[in-house]
């Protein structure tokens, strides 16, 4: 009997859970619907669309045919691919700036080197000759002490003409630059369909940092000692800029002014106060760099005439060296001069300290150019005005409480006709 009573139950489990399954399993026949199915993007193009696909959360089918969709759109296909291309190019463009930096250093210390030592072994020897030691051949050692001054001289005016410290200077914010601009594509790429526009902005400004710092030496050098003080420009001119120009930038009551007010997070008291802070940036931060680097390049000026003619000196001084006599004495000075000022002028990099006012003096004129250009601009298409002054407040060293303060600092000196003491960056 527990036999037969096991086995009944058993066989009213198993039917009990196959009209489970059955009934889990037979589904309402859905009616075919004739339509284009989108192609199945392959692996390739997965693998190329991985840091765009990656960013967009796939919640249900709805999404996912959407992605497909604008995967397979040409224009965004095209932006895609041009932005990454150019991104392998800037890339590239890092590697080598990085490594000419650590050649063009490398110059700067040897040559020095060279120079210092080659200058104090001529200075030695007409010192000797003068001497008049016994057994000492006087005629070779004011020969010898002759050609070590005028090849001396030969590498000064070459180092003097090229600057290997601001050579490396150069290179070294190209690459920051171009690491920067880097990192601004990969973000476009991140965020999602490019445009046509983003394609050309990236190309513009790698063009504009190539003709700013360039690479070869012939032809395309910058010039090292130009007749008046600039600040560096590494970014594509703006087609309004001409236009701008000689516009001043106090229209507070101009029409154009009232209608971009409440639209895109902009309104008239951040545009007040984004003048008021581009006011600061004018009269104090860009007036002292270009006031330090105009007491640089006269200084570099000075130094890189005083070194090729201390040596020539005494190049010259030493032919007329003769035993006991008191005309040793000009070229061992001047030789020793020479070395002090070699060591003053490459040694303590002067070129570079110039270079990087010119950078400096750069940064914020970019600052001024790019407040100027979002202000000109109609209200929908500026950038976010939130985002947009916590960017400045960022360049600026700043918080954004801080930057509120500056501008009514810089609104109530102009108000009362006072220079205000406060520069407006605190990173530099």
């Amino acid at each position: 009997m527990a036999s037969l009573k096991a086995s009944t139950l058993l066989s009213s489990c198993s039917c009990s859970s196959s009209n489970r399954v059955i009934a889990g399993i037979h589904v309402p026949k859905v009616p075919r619907i004739l339509s284009s199915v989108p192609k199945i993007p392959s692996t390739k193009l997965f693998e190329v669309m991985k840091g765009v696909s990656d960013a967009i959360p796939l919640k249900n089918n709805v999404a996912t045919a959407q992605i497909y969709d604008d995967l397979y759109n040409s224009a965004t296909s095209k932006a895609t691919i041009q932005l990454y291309t150019i991104l392998e190019a800037v890339a590239d463009r890092i590697e080598m700036h990085n490594n000419i930096k650590e050649q063009r250093e490398n110059w700067n210390t040897l040559l020095l080197n060279s120079i210092n030592m080659i200058t104090l072994t001529a200075s030695t020897m007409a010192g000797v000759a003068a001497t008049g030691a016994a057994g000492m051949p006087i005629l070779s050692l004011k020969l010898s002490s002759a050609l070590l001054f005028s090849a001396a001289t030969g590498l000064l005016l070459i180092m003097n003409k090229i600057q290997p410290s601001q050579l490396t200077e150069e290179q070294r914010n190209a690459t920051r630059l171009f690491k920067q601009h880097h990192t601004q594509i990969e973000t476009t790429l991140a965020l999602g369909n490019p445009t046509e526009k983003d394609v050309k902005d990236a190309m513009k400004k790698v063009l504009a940092l190539d003709k700013a710092y360039p690479l070869p030496l012939l032809g395309a050098m910058l010039e090292k000692f130009p007749a008046k003080f600039e600040p560096a420009v590494w970014w594509p001119s703006s087609s309004t800029e001409h236009s701008r120009k000689n516009i001043s930038f106090q229209f507070h009551e101009s029409k154009q002014y009232h209608k971009k007010i409440d639209k895109n997070g902009w309104n008239k008291e951040l545009e007040m106060e984004l003048r008021d802070v581009i006011e600061v940036v004018k009269r104090k931060d860009i007036e002292d760099y270009e006031r330090l680097g105009n007491l640089a390049l006269k200084i570099n000026k000075i130094l890189a005439i005083s070194g090729p003619l201390l040596t020539g000196t005494a190049a010259a001084a030493s032919a007329f060296v003769s035993q006991g006599s008191w005309a040793a004495i000009i070229p061992v000075m001047a030789g020793a001069l020479a070395t002090a000022v070699n060591a003053f002028e490459h040694g303590g990099q002067v070129g570079m300290i110039l270079e990087m006012y010119r950078n400096c003096a750069g940064f914020f004129k970019l600052l001024e150019n790019s407040v100027e250009e979002t202000i000109e601009e109609e209200a929908e298409e500026r950038e976010d005005g939130d985002l947009f002054k916590m960017k400045l407040a960022l360049k600026l060293g700043r918080s954004l409480s801080q930057l509120r303060e500056l501008a009514r600092k810089s609104d109530y000196c102009r108000i009362e006709g006072a220079t205000i003491d406060e520069f407006a960056s605190k990173l530099f």
